[in-house]
């Protein structure tokens, strides 16, 4: 009998979900029933007016925020240009274009002679060919350095394909520029390349442009600067070098004489250099769900590079920025699990509380 019952919902569940004029009355419903009053509504009159004042002065507090994150910005583009000799610098030794002298090589660390002694223990026990144990020991630059960061961050490399690693090592610099004085607040990103047979540009470039004010319709929202648009460059490709489309053929029969022809045409393809052509946002237009997460992990993106990548590029390609990154999501993590545990144990508790004694396992109580 209680079977036939369950059917019974089942099937007028099933009917409610398929009707939709149904399941928006239901809605309408739950919606009036789970709705409780606000604090304001369980206010007096005269409470409500003063806590009106509080919101005003809070509209203004956020405008005053705002402002403190535009000299923020203002901040961060005078202490670029302190930071950017040390950048270039980096690029240099990087290229080889400049050999760091004896002293600037200096690094100690606790277990420096240790890895030392290792290090030429193993040299010792492989035998190698002169010549390519002299190449090997002295490349130029940092061979592969912007790659190898590439590869290992999650964010990038999830965007790297396989075809795109020989171009990205003929990739010598990332800088960051911010806005001048006076200008609309935005940053951007300069990709800098050695001559390369893939495309003709010496520089490839990302402007992010920014805001920095509370909503009118929505003030309270406001948490800081935010990106609102991004804007690419084209790519001059060579000819057959793009990467970011790939050519398929197809057959196409003629309706009338039945002759089948094959022909091809480029589509495109995933490539991390559809960086530089991102989703164009129109204030008039509503983005669909797939292109807004698209924006939102460009705009992610585009702030990893300029907050993380830029300025410790050392650390990611050594693996320590990561290494960091990685214990303060286990750490985060732990504490999660830590809650979820004690949750646990509280329910467990409290089950063993209701009952009169300790609950028998279900093969104790079976028997």
């Amino acid at each position: 009998m209680e079977g036939d019952k369950n059917e019974a919902k089942g099937k007028v569940g099933d009917q409610v979900m398929q009707n939709p004029q149904a399941l928006a009355a239901l809605q309408e419903r739950l919606d009036s029933v789970t709705h409780s009053p606000s604090v304001m509504d369980s206010l007096p009159a005269s409470v409500r007016r003063r806590v009106n004042a509080l919101k005003n002065l809070q509209v203004k507090s956020a405008h005053i925020e705002a402002k403190f994150y535009e000299e923020v910005h203002e901040l961060e583009r005078k202490y670029a240009a302190l930071y950017q000799p040390l950048f270039d610098k980096r690029k240099d030794i990087v290229t080889g274009t400049v050999e760091p002298t004896d002293e600037e090589c200096e690094w100690q660390s606790d277990h420096e002679d240790e890895e030392l002694a290792d290090e030429l223990q193993k040299k010792a026990s492989i035998e190698e060919p002169k010549e390519e144990a002299a190449a090997e020991e002295n490349p130029k630059g940092i061979p592969e350095f912007w790659l190898t960061i590439f590869r290992s961050v999650d964010m990038l490399s999830d965007m790297l394909q396989e075809h795109d690693e020989p171009i990205l090592k003929h990739l010598q610099d990332i800088k960051v520029l911010f806005s001048g004085p006076g200008e609309p607040m935005s940053f951007k990103l300069e990709f800098h390349f050695e001559p390369n047979n893939y495309f003709k540009n010496t520089v490839l470039t990302k402007v992010y442009k920014m805001k920095s004010e509370p909503d009118s319709e929505d003030p309270f929202s406001f948490e800081g600067p935010e990106i609102i648009d991004c804007e690419g460059c084209e790519i001059d490709w060579h000819k057959g070098k793009d990467v970011t489309v790939k050519t398929i053929k197809k057959k196409q029969k003629h309706k009338g004489r039945g002759v089948v022809r094959t022909v091809t045409k480029q589509v495109p393809t995933d490539s991390f250099f559809n960086f530089f052509t991102p989703i164009k946002v129109s204030p008039d237009s509503e983005l669909d769900e797939d292109s807004e997460f698209t924006l939102a992990t460009d705009f992610e993106i585009g702030h990893f590079f300029r907050e993380r990548i830029v300025p410790r590029a050392v650390l990611y390609f050594t693996g320590e920025a990561l290494e960091d990154d990685e214990s303060f999501e286990e750490e985060e993590l732990d504490e999660g699990e830590e809650e979820d545990q004690d949750d646990e144990m509280d329910e467990e508790e409290e089950e063993g509380d209701s009952k009169s004694g300790e609950a028998q396992p279900a093969e104790c109580k079976q028997q």
